[in-house]
C-alpha cells in the first residue's frame, strides 16, 4: 500500500539526496586572509578614519569612555564608502528584543537626487539612532500597543559588518533597543550596563592592589553551541518540529546513544560540508570559531568559539544561530536549536564560558601557584560568593519551557546551582576556610605505558560534567544555558552579581586597611576566610545527578527550582530587584517586565505544544490507529468466515489503545480550554500541572501505538529514520 502521509516520500527523498558540488570556492583563499573581511574592524577603521576620530572611537571601545557624538558623521561616511565597495545597497540597525531573536529593519543608502538619478547617503544621525516600532515586541507592560515609539542606539563596542546575500549585501550595525522613556526593551542594553558596573567595581579592587592603569576590565564569553541536524524532508513531515522545534511524539528507537559511538566520531561528509561552509561565513564576520565535533546523541553536533568580550560574544552567538540554520538548508538539512528536540537522548545546551580580562591578562587565571596568586583568589572567591548568594536569580535566567525538558536530565546539569572547583582549588578553598593557606596541589605528568608515546602533562584536578557552574582552568563554565537561548540574560546577571561581590570585597578591604597598603594581605586573608566559611555550601565536586546530592543540597539550603514556574519568581524577590537597581542594570519596572514576559512566553510555548499535540493526535494518529484496527477487524472476520479461529490479541490491544487515545484527546481539549484570569502565575501553573501532564499521558499512548501500528500506515517520520538516515 502506498503511503498517503508523505512519510515514505520523505524517506525516499532523503535516500536519493544528491550532495552539492563545489558549494563554496576556497581556491587560493586562506582562512587567515578571509578572517574579518566583512567587518568594520580596527584595521579598517585605522585606514578609513582620520587619526583624531579613530582615537576617539577607540577610547570608547577600549576604555569605556563616553561616545563623542561629533565623530558620527565621519564614521558614517567611512562606513558608507566601505559598505558600498563591499556591494551593500542597504543598512540596518540590528537589535535583540526580548523575543531572544534578532530583529532588523533595512533602509536603502540611495535616495532620488532630483535629477532623475540616485545618490547614496548615510548621515551620522542615521548611524547613531534608528526608530523601529516598539509596540509589537514584548515589553511586559512598559509599552502599550498604541504607544509605538522606540529607539535603536549605535553600539560602538560591537563592530558593524556586511551580511552577504546572493542578490546583494547589507551593512549591519549592532544596536541597543530602548523605549521612548529610555527603558530597556532588549537584551543588549542591560548586558552593556552590567559590563559597566562590573568594570567599575573591578577597578576599585585592582586599585587597592596597586594597579593604577589596568585598562578596562571586560567580562568575556565563549558560548559553545550544540544542535541537531535532520533532513529537511523529515522536518517538514513533522508538524511538531516545524511549529514547536521538538518532537511531541516518538517511540524509542531500537538503537539510541547507548552504544556511545557518535561522540567525537568521524563527521559525515554531508555534515562536514555544511560545517565548512558555515565556518567560511563565520570567519568572514570575524567570529573566532575554534571547535567542531559530533556530540553525544545521534544527529547532534557542536561548534565552539574562542572567548571574546561578552557583548561581542553575544552578538556573534546570534549570528551563529542564524547561519547554522541558513547554511543547513542549502545542504537539505534543518538545524534544530531546541533544548530537547528528541526524548530519551541528550538535549542541547549552550555552555557559557565566562571570565574577566584586562591589560593585566585573564583575572581568573590561577597561574602555577594559585595559593600565592592573591589577585586570582579575590576574583575567584568573589564569583563563588556571588553564585551562592544569588543562585536562585542565576537559575531563573535559564528558565524556559524548552530548557525544562533538559535541566536535570542525564546529559545536563541539575536545576540545583552548585560550583565545581576541581581538586586543586577545592583544597585551597578548604585551607583558606581553616585559616592556614600554605600550598597548592601540583600538576604532574601522566605516563601512558607505551614507549613511543610522549609523557603527558597532567592537570591538578579532574573535570566534572554534572556541575552547572564549573571552574575549568582559567574561567567558569555555566552549563545550564539552553541551546536556543540568548547568552545575554545569564551574562547580565552573572556580571551584576560578581560586581556586587567585588563591591563588597573592596568596601571590606577599605574598612580593614584604612588606606594602609601594608595591611592589605592580612585584610584580604580575613575576607577570603569569611567568604569560604559563609559560602562553602555551594561547593560540590561529586555526582550532581545522584539522588544523594539532591538530599544533601536540601540540607545545605540550596534551592532546587525544578521548572520555569518555580524558578521565575526569583526575579520578583526584593533582593533581586534591589541588586539590579543598585548597579543601574535594570529598574524595578524593567525587572518585573522581564518576569511577565518570561511567564507569558512559557504559557504560549506550552499552549502551542498542546494545540499541536491535539491536532496531530486527531488528524494523523487516530486515523492511522482506526485504519489499522479496521484492517485487523476485516482480517479476523475473513478468517472466521472460512471457519478459522483468529487470534485477537493484537486487535484487542489496538482497540484498547485507540480508546485511550480518544479519551486523552478529550482530556487535553478540556485542559487547553482553560481561560486564564489576571493572575499570570496561576495561568502558568495550569499549563505546567494540567496541560503538560495531559500531553505526557497522550504521548505514552501515541508512542505505544507507534510500536504496533503497521509501518505503512504510520504517518510521522520515526526517531529511527530522523536520527539515522542521513
Amino acid at each position: 500500500m502506498k503511503s498517503t502521509t508523505g512519510r515514505q516520500e520523505a524517506i525516499s527523498a532523503v535516500i536519493n539526496y544528491k550532495p552539492l558540488v563545489n558549494a563554496i570556492d576556497l581556491e587560493g583563499e586562506s582562512t587567515g586572509a578571509l578572517y574579518g573581511t566583512n567587518v568594520f574592524n580596527d584595521k579598517v577603521q585605522r585606514q578609513l578614519l582620520s587619526k583624531p576620530v579613530y582615537k576617539a572611537l577607540q577610547r570608547t571601545i577600549a576604555r569605556g569612555e563616553p561616545l563623542d557624538a561629533s565623530i558620527a558623521n565621519e564614521v558614517a561616511s567611512a562606513l558608507k564608502s566601505w559598505a558600498l565597495e563591499k556591494g551593500a545597497t542597504h543598512f540596518t540597525h540590528v537589535f535583540y528584543p526580548l523575543t531572544s531573536l534578532t530583529a532588523e529593519k533595512h533602509d536603502s543608502f540611495f535616495d532620488p537626487d532630483g535629477e532623475g538619478g540616485m545618490i547614496a547617503q548615510f548621515s551620522g544621525s542615521a548611524l547613531i539612532q534608528g526608530e523601529p516600532d516598539a509596540s509589537s515586541f514584548p515589553s511586559g507592560g512598559i509599552r502599550s500597543t498604541f504607544e509605538a515609539r522606540g529607539y535603536t542606539a549605535w553600539d560602538v563596542t560591537s563592530p558593524a559588518y556586511i551580511y552577504e546575500n546572493p542578490n546583494g549585501n547589507t551593512l549591519c550595525i549592532p544596536t541597543a533597543f530602548v523605549s521612548w522613556t529610555g527603558e530597556a526593551l532588549d537584551h543588549k542594553t542591560p548586558l552593556l550596563r552590567s559590563m559597566q558596573a562590573l568594570n567599575e567595581q573591578a577597578q576599585r579592587v585592582l586599585k587597592l592592589f596597586g594597579y593604577d592603569d589596568p585598562g578596562m576590565v571586560t567580562a568575556t564569553a565563549g558560548p559553545e553551541q550544540e544542535y541537531f541536524l535532520i533532513d529537511r524532508n523529515f522536518f517538514f513531515a513533522r508538524p511538531d518540529l516545524l511549529n514547536a522545534g521538538r518532537t511531541l511524539f516518538g517511540a524509542k528507537p531500537p538503537k539510541g546513544q547507548e552504544f556511545e559511538d557518535h561522540y567525537f566520531g568521524a563527521i559525515p561528509e554531508r555534515v562536514l560540508s555544511f560545517m565548512m561552509e558555515a565556518e567560511h561565513e563565520f570567519y568572514k564576520l570575524g567570529i573566532p570559531i575554534k571547535t567542531r565535533h559530533n556530540e553525544v546523541a545521534p544527529g547532534q553536533f557542536e561548534v565552539a568559539p574562542v572567548y571574546e568580550s561578552a557583548n561581542l560574544g553575544h552578538d556573534h552567538q546570534h549570528i551563529v544561530m542564524l547561519e547554522l540554520q541558513r547554511v543547513a538548508a542549502k545542504y537539505g538539512m534543518s538545524c534544530l536549536l531546541h533544548e530537547k528536540p528528541f526524548a530519551g537522548i541528550n538535549g542541547s545546551g549552550k555552555h557559557l564560558n565566562w571570565s574577566l580580562g584586562c591589560k593585566l591578562g585573564n583575572l581568573l587565571d590561577p597561574g602555577a601557584s594559585p595559593h600565592e596568586n592573591t589577585r586570582f583568589l579575590v576574583f575567584c572567591f568573589a564569583t563563588i560568593r556571588a553564585v551562592h548568594k544569588y543562585a536562585a536569580l542565576l537559575r531563573s535566567t535559564v528558565a524556559s519551557a524548552g530548557n525544562d525538558h533538559r535541566l536535570g536530565a542525564n546529559e545536563a546539569p541539575p536545576a540545583i546551582i552548585s560550583i565545581f572547583l576541581g581538586e586543586q582549588l577545592e583544597d585551597i578553598f578548604e585551607q583558606i576556610k581553616e585559616g592556614n593557606l600554605s600550598s597548592s596541589k601540583a600538576s604532574g605528568t601522566l605516563k601512558v605505558g607505551v614507549d613511543t608515546l610522549p609523557t603527558l602533562p597532567r592537570h591538578a584536578g579532574d573535570r566534572n560534567r554534572t556541575s552547572p557552574f564549573a571552574f575549568t582552568g582559567n574561567r567558569f563554565e555555566f552549563r545550564a544555558v539552553g541551546s536556543n537561548q540568548s547568552i545575554a540574560w545569564s551574562s547580565t546577571v552573572l556580571n551584576t552579581i560578581v560586581a556586587e561581590s567585588l563591591d563588597y570585597i573592596a568596601t571590606e578591604i577599605e574598612a580593614l586597611t584604612g588606606g594602609d597598603s601594608t595591611k592589605l594581605n592580612e585584610a584580604v586573608g580575613k575576607i577570603l576566610q569569611t567568604i569560604a566559611v559563609e559560602h562553602d555550601a555551594i561547593i560540590f565536586g561529586g555526582n550532581g545527578y545522584s539522588e544523594e546530592w539532591h538530599q544533601e543540597a536540601a540540607k545545605r539550603g540550596l534551592p532546587n527550582l525544578r521548572n520555569t514556574v518555580d524558578a521565575l519568581p526569583a526575579l520578583t524577590e526584593a533582593s533581586s530587584i534591589e541588586l539590579l537597581s543598585k548597579y543601574n542594570v535594570l529598574s524595578e519596572r524593567e525587572v518585573l517586565s522581564r518576569y511577565e514576559i518570561s511567564l507569558e512566553r512559557y504559557c504560549r510555548d506550552v499552549n502551542t505544544e498542546g494545540l499541536l499535540a491535539l491536532e496531530i493526535a486527531k488528524t494523523k494518529i487516530l486515523p492511522a490507529a482506526l485504519a489499522y484496527q479496521s484492517q485487523l477487524t476485516s482480517l479476523a472476520a475473513g478468517l472466521k468466515s472460512i471457519g478459522k479461529s483468529p487470534s485477537t490479541k493484537l486487535l484487542d490491544e489496538i482497540i484498547s489503545l485507540t480508546g485511550d487515545l480518544e479519551a486523552e484527546i478529550e482530556s487535553i481539549e478540556e485542559a487547553l480550554a482553560h481561560e486564564g484570569g489576571d493572575d499570570l502565575h496561576e495561568h502558568a501553573l495550569h499549563y505546567r500541572d494540567a496541560v503538560l501532564a495531559n500531553m505526557l499521558s497522550l504521548r505514552k499512548t501515541v508512542d505505544a501505538l507507534e510500536e504496533i501500528v503497521s509501518d505503512e500506515l504510520w504517518p510521522l517520520p520515526t526517531y529511527q529514520e530522523m536520527l539515522f538516515i542521513k
